[in-house]
């Protein structure tokens, strides 16, 4: 992990580029994957499109009119768009599409916990989605095609009033480029940017997610609530008479106050939190598990001759000997070794795999749950 191709960041290492870049300001990488020629054709994208679990988008311009639509879409939505100025976008690729989570591992100096998805649009001529800014940091790998990045460092962020799109109401770029396949343009947090397709393109978006406070205070709040073994009852021997009955007393609040200040939490309660909250699935994750379910001991022998792996749209992580799978927590101090390298690397080699114990009864849960999946025969180890 971390040996980053110091080709893909433009010759730095992954240390060199965090230092330099990483929220701090763009890079233009060209050739970043030479001959890079994308993971899927239109025809691809448009049946990932009509389908229920999948997340995508139609940005249309008119002129200086936007509209946006929802999926999932019919095939025939798409014969019926004009040759120019429309866009589609589809999310979530890594989870459906073997290549695409290939496509991710080139970006594995980064934490998984940091990690959001892999989005792909692919726009006509003249399509984009407007100049914008995103709140978190994004690579932007193009594919066939060419598009033109205009960029800017500008801090005014006010939008467009109504719009169906978070649209900058005044960009002012700063500096332009022409992407062409390979080529990579990172963006941090806040930056302003707008890209235009010059002809029909595709263009991978990889993003890392950022939590706001409020939502990471809101939610952490509402794992307390889940763990708290509060006991008694409000109670108030020493009350005495009150002149205006609908006051709400001091004592009171005095009291609830103490009571609030009692509650507590340590370092293993926020990284419980998190590894439940960052490996939850979003709303349209679908697990499907096995057809045709092995015994325990089927299982266990078809593991060690063939090697198991996390389904695409499963999320893993670990802290110390907790492991966290898709918003549920283990604890298996017996079995970390090959689960830390289960969540590393996705996948456990047949030599890797676990005879007995802790780790295969935990590996043959997630198998039932879909998981994690029996590895292809005659996949390279």
């Amino acid at each position: 992990m971390n040996n980053v191709n110091k080709q893909l960041l433009g010759g730095l290492s992954a240390a060199a580029f965090l230092r330099r870049h990483w929220q701090k300001k763009p890079l233009l990488v060209r050739n970043a994957i030479p001959h890079f020629d994308g993971i899927q054709d239109f025809g691809a994208l448009v049946e990932f499109a009509s389908r229920q679990d999948c997340e995508s988008r139609l940005v249309v311009r008119h002129g200086t009119r936007w509209t946006v639509e929802h999926g999932p879409f019919h095939r025939k939505r798409f014969s019926r768009l004009p040759a120019r100025n429309w866009t589609l976008l589809v999310q979530g690729l890594e989870s459906m599409l073997p290549a695409a989570r290939k496509l991710l591992s080139n970006f594995d100096f980064i934490p998984y916990s940091r990690l959001d998805d892999v989005m792909v649009s692919y726009a006509a001529p003249g399509g984009g989605v407007g100049p914008h800014f995103d709140s978190y940091d994004v690579f932007l790998l193009q594919g066939p095609g060419q598009r033109r990045w205009r960029v800017s460092g500008q801090r005014d962020m006010a939008l467009v009033e109504g719009a169906p799109l978070k649209l900058l109401k005044r960009f002012l770029p700063e500096g332009e480029c022409l992407v062409s396949a390979g080529d990579m343009l990172y963006l941090p947090p806040a930056c302003a940017h707008e890209g235009i397709a010059v002809d029909c393109c595709f263009t991978y978006s990889i993003g890392f997610r950022a939590p706001s406070h409020q939502e990471l205070t809101s939610q952490f709040l509402v794992h307390l609530e889940d763990k708290a073994q509060a006991t008694g009852r409000y109670s108030d021997p020493d009350l005495l008479p009150q002149a205006h009955p609908a006051r709400l007393g001091s004592s009171m609040v005095a009291k609830v106050e103490r009571l609030l200040a009692n509650t507590r939490w340590q370092q293993r309660d926020v990284a419980e939190f998190l590894g439940i909250y960052l490996t939850e699935p979003k709303a349209r994750v679908v697990f499907k598990p096995p057809h045709q379910r092995l015994s325990e001991a089927a299982f266990s022998m078809a593991a060690k001759k063939r090697g198991v792996e996390l389904a695409l749209p499963s999320s893993m992580l670990y802290s110390r000997a907790t492991h966290f799978m898709n918003g549920e927590s283990y604890t298996t101090v017996k079995a970390v070794p090959v689960l830390r390298r289960l969540a590393d690397t996705r996948r456990l080699a047949p030599l890797q795999v676990p005879i007995d114990g802790a780790a295969m009864d935990l590996l043959y849960r997630w198998y039932h749950a879909g998981y994690i999946v029996l590895s292809q025969p005659g996949r390279d180890d």
